[in-house]
């Protein structure tokens, strides 16, 4: 699969929150270059937020952790360059952007 190369893209509504270059993909994770676009700023707090509970997951935060990935994913769109993705876990910080994704919903988890 070449992933490397190609722009992803997150939006806001009608804002561009930002693009992702694939530098990196170790199947099913991708990962590059993040750059913000005008609406970053309305989600920036939202992103490090998931990944100072995705640090703490193990302390008995998960339920936290999967209530930001919630809001994440209610404001947020992921979109490939064949189109937007139906479900998605992305991580976003220090001009680095990384995630999966599917055509299916998530399986749930335990």
């Amino acid at each position: 699969m070449g992933f490397e190369g190609d722009v992803w893209y997150v939006h806001s509504g009608d804002g561009s929150v930002g693009e992702i270059l694939i530098d990196d993909a170790d199947f099913p994770w991708l990962s590059g270059r993040f750059a913000p676009g005008p609406a970053f700023a309305r989600v920036r707090e939202l992103f490090a937020r998931e990944l100072a509970l995705a640090d703490a997951v193990g302390e008995g935060h998960r339920e936290q952790w999967e209530s930001v990935q919630q809001e994440i994913r209610r404001r947020v769109a992921l979109v490939s360059p064949d189109g937007p993705v139906p479900e998605f876990l992305l991580h976003i910080a220090e001009g680095r952007a990384w995630f999966r994704w599917s055509d299916e919903p998530f399986a749930p988890g335990p």
